[in-house]
């Protein structure tokens, strides 16, 4: 499956912005789905991610509250709304998909299978 991600841009701390990530040449709903960022000189990390469904998610602690993922298995899309952004939350955001684990909701980047080319988000305080 290819993954194309799109939204990010730069805002200042409290605001809110909204990535996108469409999906092309597979059955989407065969994937979980994950959010994961880069910040720079720092290791690609977790952020959150959907069951296949749509029907479970996973959020890592410093983003619960703030973000939301969804996803649309008619329009083979996902999204993540970020809202009361932070500094901290600057960095270079993929969205990856997942179909060979058997977790519900894989967090680990080896669990996914393919990724979108990234989508940098720059939050500014």
């Amino acid at each position: 499956v290819q993954l194309q991600a799109s939204g990010g841009g730069s805002v200042q701390a409290g605001g809110s912005l909204r990535l996108s990530c469409a999906a092309f040449g597979r059955t989407f709903s065969n994937y979980a789905m994950g959010w994961f960022r880069q910040a720079p000189g720092k290791e690609r990390e977790f952020v959150v991610g959907i069951s296949r469904t749509g029907g479970s998610t996973f959020y890592v602690d410093s983003v619960k509250g703030r973000f939301t993922i969804s996803r649309d298995n008619k329009k083979d899309m996902v999204s993540l709304q970020m809202n009361s952004l932070k500094p901290e939350d600057t960095a270079v955001y993929y969205c990856a998909a997942g179909g060979t684990s058997s977790r519900l909701v894989p967090r680990n980047p080896r669990e996914y299978d393919y990724w979108g080319q990234g989508t940098l988000v720059t939050v500014s305080s």
